[in-house]
């Protein structure tokens, strides 16, 4: 089927890329906020359909970081890295490109206080050019 005789909405959703927003911030910062601010942007983003998934991430002292080497399984306490900033929740939306992309994280309430990575998500394609099937 071509794309031009596809239902608008369809079209749409066939010319967009997927980014995932990732929120960064210290703890404290994070915290002090109110989720109100989040979970209205968050609504705008699924009514417009430009949002595939979000969340938010418990405090890093809840997190377990998970290492496979040499067959064996070593589990450490919290994230990796020793930072002020840590990642605190996700943003899977969909974009026309990358500026696109930044438009929207530029509006999510955390950017005012911490960070947003925006990073295209890569399609997994097996060695033979098999798509992995969702």
């Amino acid at each position: 089927m071509e794309i031009s005789n596809l239902e608008p909405d369809l079209r749409w959703r066939r010319s967009r890329l997927k980014y995932l927003c990732l929120v960064y911030g210290e703890e404290k910062e994070m915290a002090a906020m109110t989720d109100d601010g989040c979970m209205a942007y968050d609504q705008s983003l699924r009514k417009s359909g430009r949002c595939l998934a979000s969340e938010a991430l418990q405090p890093v002292h809840t997190a377990a970081t998970v290492r496979v080497r040499d067959g064996k399984v070593h589990i450490t306490d919290g994230p990796f890295t020793e930072t002020k900033e840590c990642l605190a929740g996700f943003y899977l939306i969909e974009a026309a490109d990358l500026n696109d992309a930044i438009q929207i994280a530029a509006q999510i309430p955390p950017a005012r206080v911490g960070s947003i990575e925006v990073r295209p998500v890569r399609e997994l394609t097996s060695t033979s050019g098999e798509r992995r099937q969702l």
